[in-house]
């Protein structure tokens, strides 16, 4: 685990005074290390396969759909195999539909004492009020320059913007080849006509690493915005993080969000 000692040693202090929470609540950026603690602490509580539930959207849909919260329930009804506790891990809890909230809802309202339920999200507020205020939320933010500067290359730490899951993606040379791809591309956007921004927005709506694609546009904005006479290139970024909150966490047609954001550029 990189980071984030300060979130760790909270839980396992919990732990050692038996005072967890029955609901814990992972919040912050995309591949900051929400899971990887999550993980981390399941294995601190003794807990493995079959104690382990790991519950995800569906490729197809990216949703988190009824079914799958009807069997989460239904493997939370049983006794631990061998841990002390049953450990579920709701990764990106944000999509889980309206009916699978509903249906969740229960669970949290009738906590058993044998379950550890962790929520992982970036961005709770698509979750139900009643869901959060059951959860004891922990914020996980992106990391220093210097903690990344640690565990990575220099040039790796400064693209990674803090975020250890996105450095260890750029171990790959693919990976890295197209964050540079996508560097150029944003970058003949920035003085390119309405018509070639729509274009380019129609073709990258349709990519499976459209949220890759709209952190490196982070990247190079927040660099113009550090640079003298950037200050205009503010409004840029959070209209940025407005799109892909939008795009990761409602059914809005990624196109129509991304010619939105194509006016601000």
């Amino acid at each position: 685990m990189i980071g984030h000692e300060k979130q760790i040693k909270l839980l396992e202090k919990s732990a050692e005074l038996n005072r967890l929470a029955h609901a814990y609540l992972f919040s912050g950026p995309e591949k900051v290390g929400k899971k990887t603690a999550a993980l981390e602490f399941a294995s601190h509580l003794h807990c493995s396969f079959p104690d382990l539930i790991l519950v995800e959207p569906e490729l197809e849909s990216k949703e988190i759909k009824i079914g799958q919260i009807r069997d989460l329930i239904w493997k939370l009804s049983l006794k631990p195999y061998s841990a002390p506790l049953k450990v579920a891990i709701i990764d990106q809890a944000q999509t889980m539909n309206q009916e699978s909230q509903n249906c969740f809802l229960k669970t949290l309202e009738e906590p058993k004492k044998d379950n550890l339920l962790i929520l992982i999200a970036e961005y709770p507020k698509s979750l139900l009020p009643t869901i959060l205020s059951r959860c004891q939320s922990i914020n996980f933010q992106p990391l220093s320059q210097k903690e990344m500067e640690n565990n990575f290359s220099k040039e790796i730490a400064e693209i990674s913007l803090g975020r250890p899951g996105r450095a260890v993606d750029f171990s790959d040379p693919q990976k890295l080849d197209e964050f540079k791809i996508n560097i150029n591309e944003v970058a003949g956007l920035v003085n390119s006509d309405l018509s070639s921004r729509f274009q380019y927005a129609k073709e990258i709506s349709q990519k499976d690493n459209l949220k890759e694609i709209l952190a490196t546009w982070l990247f190079y904005f927040r660099d113009l915005l550090l640079k003298p006479g950037g200050e205009h290139y503010a409004g840029v970024l959070k209209k940025i993080q407005e799109t892909n909150s939008l795009i990761s966490s409602t059914n809005v047609s990624p196109r129509l969000a991304l010619e939105i954001l194509m006016l601000e550029l």
